[in-house]
């Protein structure tokens, strides 16, 4: 279901931090457009801590309805309570979502026996398949290569692949061993998408391709036709592009280079996360200048 580039989209808001309908759906069309080959909405980068239940599945709602079936959408789903979790899953269901993107329990530190139960109690409710999310550096909890194969041993028909954000590549082979090859893995770290298709990946759940949707599109194409040469050539043209996005906290890097490109679609941010500093915004602006 999911391959090639798929932007975790910003969630775009008003200056009075309200949701911008008619600007999301203008930019969902662009990355249609742009050959995105699916979207994420309401993840990390769509500031999804910062959404209430009701914004966040609306947002869902509003991207499933813009798409139109064109192509397929990974909800934000997570929560570190797997009641909400269970509820999550089911409300993106009822949004249209194809399937849930969901991270492991965070702030409360599970142990892995702790990590398989939540996956397993959301397993026993869950109406949609679900791409794992491992990201340690914000949640503090791993999903460990031999618990990800217990999850997806246990229930191979719900846990169809993995958005990996761990930075650590030999995971890719790790977890092709213990899931098996149809096992979807994605990159979660746009500057290492070449080498994750290179270890096995097929594709990345993008920041950058939020601002360089046909880039991105362009190289994980490439990749895929057994272009080396091409996908290194755009890899080399975007990697800038790809370290400015975190030279301040995400999303506000991200946002300003959209304000830069597209300054007709509103990008407010909301608290606790504010405007990268001047240093992020001069390495933003140099990472456009090269790429685009």
């Amino acid at each position: 279901m999911f391959s090639g580039s798929i932007p975790a989209l910003v969630t775009l808001f008003e200056a009075d931090g309200s949701f911008a309908e008619k600007a999301y759906r203008n930019f969902v069309e662009w990355q249609i457009a742009e050959g995105s080959a699916g979207l994420v909405p309401c993840g990390t980068t769509g500031e999804a801590a910062t959404l209430s239940a009701e914004e966040h599945f609306h947002v869902v709602r509003i991207c499933v309805d813009q798409a139109k079936g064109r192509v397929p959408i990974l909800a934000g789903a997570g929560s570190n309570d797997t009641r909400v979790a269970i509820a999550n899953v089911k409300a993106a269901k009822e949004a249209g979502a194809d399937a849930a993107l969901m991270v492991p329990p965070y702030y409360n530190r599970p142990s892995q026996e702790g990590i398989f139960r939540h996956f397993e109690a959301v397993a026993k409710e869950t109406p949609l398949p679900i791409v794992l999310y491992n990201v340690p550096g914000r949640t503090v909890t791993d999903i460990q290569p031999a618990t990800m194969a217990r999850i997806v041993q246990a229930f191979p028909d719900i846990f169809i692949g993995v958005k990996d954000a761990t930075g650590s590549l030999g995971r890719v082979t790790e977890q092709r061993a213990g899931c098996g090859a149809s096992f979807v893995q994605l990159s979660g770290n746009d500057e290492t998408a070449l080498a994750f298709n290179a270890m096995g990946g097929v594709g990345c759940i993008s920041v950058t391709a939020n601002i360089a949707p046909r880039l991105c599109a362009d190289f994980q194409a490439a990749w895929a036709a057994g272009d080396v040469a091409g996908a290194l050539a755009l890899h080399d043209r975007l990697y800038a592009l790809h370290v400015s996005m975190f030279t301040d906290a995400s999303p506000g890097p991200v946002k300003y280079a959209l304000g830069k490109l597209r300054p007709e679609w509103p990008v407010a941010l909301r608290l606790p996360m504010t405007w990268p500093n001047e240093a992020s915004q001069r390495a933003v602006d140099a990472a456009l200048s090269a790429a685009l």
